[in-house]
Formats: C-alpha cells, sequence, structure tokens
C-alpha cells in the first residue's frame, strides 16, 4: 500500500484558495482570544504594576465572554483550515540542501503551530467545562503555551502573506475540478458553523441567550439564581462558615476589629448591582448589600492606597488568599457582601459574608471571609 501523493487529492476544497480566506478568521479568533488571555491573566497576579481597572464593572464579563466564544467559535475554523491544507503533508521534499532546510523549517512551524493550536483550544473548552483530566497547572500552563501558539502564527502569516494576498485577488472558483461541494459552498458552511458555535456559546455570558445557547456551560440555575462553581461542601467550610462563633477580623498592623455577623448588619449597609464573571466564560449579575471594605478598613485606621490580604475559611485551594488591589478597596463599589438580591447570602453563595468588586475576575470574589488584614 503506497503513500498517497499531491495528485490523488483532486477535489477543489484543498488547496490555497479556501485556506487564504478561512486562514484570516481563524488568526482574528487567536489574536482576540491572546488579548483577553493576557488580560484575564493579568487582572489575576496579586502584584500589578499598572493598576487593574475597577470600570466599568462589566468589563471582564465581557472580555473573558469573548474570549470563550472567540476560542469555541475557532475550533469549527481550525477544523476547516486543516481540511484545506492537509494533502501537502505528502508533498515531497524539494532535492538541495538549501530548499530542504528551508522546507523543513516550514513544516516544523506548521506542526509547533497546529499542536500549540490545538492544546489551547482542548484545554480550553475542557476549562470552560470544569474538566481537568491532567496534573498540570492549567493557568499557568495555558498563558505560556498561549505564547508559542501567537508567536508561531505570526512566523507562519510572514511566510504565507504574499500567497494569501495572491488568493483573495483571485475569483473563488478559478479552477475547474470536480467535488460533491464547491468552494463556495464550504465557505458559507463553515461561517454558518462559526456563528452557531458563537451562539451556542455565548448564553453563558449573555442572559437573553442562554435559551438557546446549549454549549453553555452556566445556565444561571444555582441558588438565589446565581451559578456556583465550589460549593461549601466541596471547600470544606460548611461547619466552620456556619459556626455560632464565626467572626470577620479586620487588622492593620496592631490595630484590629473583630466583627460578628450581626456587627457587621449594624454597620452602614450599601447596595450595588455586579457582576460575577468567571475565568470559564460564565457570568451573571446580582444585587449585592452588605459593607464598603472602605468603612471597614477605617475601623482600624488603615491609610488610603492599601492593599488588603484576603482570607477565606476554606481548607486548601489557590484562591484560599487573594490580594485586593488598593484600587478595588478605595472603590464605593467594593462590598464585604451579606445578602444577595434582598436575601441573606446561601451558604455556595459565601454566607456568612463574601467579597464582591467590580470588575473583577470570579475566583478573586473570595467567599466565606475570615480575615481581612492590611498588607505592610
Amino acid at each position: 500500500m503506497r503513500a498517497p501523493a499531491p495528485a490523488d487529492f483532486t477535489s477543489r476544497l484543498h488547496g490555497p484558495a479556501l485556506a487564504a480566506r478561512v486562514g484570516p478568521a481563524l488568526g482574528v479568533c487567536f489574536a482576540v482570544c491572546f488579548v483577553t488571555g493576557l488580560l484575564s491573566h493579568y487582572a489575576q497576579q496579586p502584584s500589578q504594576p499598572v493598576p487593574f481597572p475597577t470600570s466599568p464593572a462589566w468589563g471582564y464579563r465581557f472580555t473573558q465572554g469573548l474570549h470563550v466564544v472567540t476560542g469555541t467559535v475557532a475550533v469549527p475554523l481550525l477544523l476547516v483550515k486543516l481540511w484545506t491544507v492537509y494533502p501537502r503533508l505528502f508533498h515531497r521534499p524539494p532535492r538541495g540542501l538549501g530548499r530542504l532546510l528551508v522546507t523543513a523549517l516550514e513544516r516544523l512551524s506548521v506542526l509547533v503551530l497546529v499542536a500549540s493550536a490545538v492544546f489551547m483550544l482542548a484545554t480550553g473548552l475542557a476549562n470552560s467545562a470544569q474538566w481537568y483530566p491532567w496534573s498540570f497547572s492549567f493557568r499557568t500552563t495555558h498563558y505560556a503555551v498561549a505564547w508559542v501558539a501567537v508567536g508561531s502564527l505570526v512566523l507562519h502569516v510572514a511566510v504565507k502573506l504574499a500567497v494569501v494576498r495572491a488568493e483573495l485577488g483571485r475569483p473563488l472558483e478559478h479552477e475547474e475540478r470536480a467535488s460533491v461541494l464547491s468552494r463556495r459552498g464550504l465557505l458559507r458552511t463553515t461561517w454558518l458553523a462559526a456563528g452557531v458555535a458563537a451562539l451556542a456559546t455565548a448564553g453563558s455570558a449573555v442572559p437573553w441567550l442562554r435559551d438557546v445557547s446549549v454549549l453553555g456551560v452556566r445556565s444561571g440555575d444555582g441558588p438565589q439564581d446565581l451559578p456556583v462553581n465550589k460549593s461549601a461542601v466541596a471547600a470544606g467550610v460548611t461547619a466552620t462558615a456556619t459556626a455560632p462563633d464565626w467572626a470577620l477580623t479586620v487588622r492593620h498592623g496592631d490595630r484590629s476589629a473583630r466583627l460578628t455577623r450581626e456587627d457587621l448588619l449594624a454597620l452602614e449597609q450599601r447596595t450595588e448591582e455586579l457582576p460575577i464573571a468567571c475565568v470559564e466564560g460564565w457570568s451573571a449579575s446580582g444585587t449585592w448589600t452588605g459593607v464598603r471594605v472602605r468603612d471597614l478598613l477605617d475601623l482600624v485606621d488603615a491609610p488610603r492606597g492599601s492593599e488588603v490580604v484576603v482570607r477565606s475559611l476554606q481548607e486548601s485551594g489557590p484562591y484560599r488568599t487573594t490580594v485586593l488591589q488598593a484600587g478595588f478597596a478605595e472603590d464605593d463599589r467594593t462590598l464585604v457582601a451579606l445578602a444577595l438580591d434582598g436575601e441573606p447570602l446561601a451558604l455556595d453563595h459565601g454566607f456568612p459574608a463574601r467579597l464582591i468588586a467590580p470588575n473583577r475576575p470570579g475566583v478573586l470574589q473570595t467567599k466565606w471571609l475570615d480575615r481581612l488584614e492590611v498588607a505592610t
């Protein structure tokens, strides 16, 4: 049985004509994913040389929803792109050391691009579904491979730019080869599949699309009509969060205050409409009522512009302790929330008290608060 030769691929659906038209759309998806992914990664950094903005309150909700939607749209685009060009794998290398070396380097760059693209899309979709069949850190690995994918993409575009320009300047059906489906038909099907993928995913971030977004991993269901990523049982806090002696400790140097839930309810209450927006791409808005973090810091004479270390009752996990940067600590909308939509917080939403701040990743909206400590 012989290996296929280029002449064996007679369909007009293979070749640069379609690849040149699908490729730019795929490149745009990867560029949007890369930029929004960088924003998400930076927003989760404890140290931020340039402060992450607190406004608009829905900013992270928009960028992370866009990240997941464009990543999902990239799946059918990548499949079609690979279909159009895979016969090139069977082209024999040219003769001559120089030309052979150039061809080998080009194919190696394509291999790196395809491998990193598949890795990014596969692990990104798994993360959206909160399925982690691997032992490595998703966040750090996804971030590192993103640079590899974008670097190889830029190199690929530089190598193929002349071919893309030439093909885009020619009619799509400029060759007469038999095919069950025309190039134009495949291209239309590709755009339709990309649109369906976007519509089927966007409901995780756009509430009025939830009834049609069958791929949306969060429908909005959950206690108090808000989804939950980690329950109190999973966090191991059911006993400590409901203990009658629970109190929130606020500390600055040698000054501290210990506030029970009743003490917190006796302070001035504020109400804010703020979204919970998670790295998996889902988001939902709620009406939160509680005490301004700045008011609590004033109880211990914390200076303006202070960062705050936030600690949770949960027993373990990378986000048990987070840093609330100064911009968020000073924002009037940042609350130690005690109620959601006029009802006391459900246990799975952080009872007896949780942090809620504008334009902040959901993993940093710490639940089951134990301590606020001003960084010194």
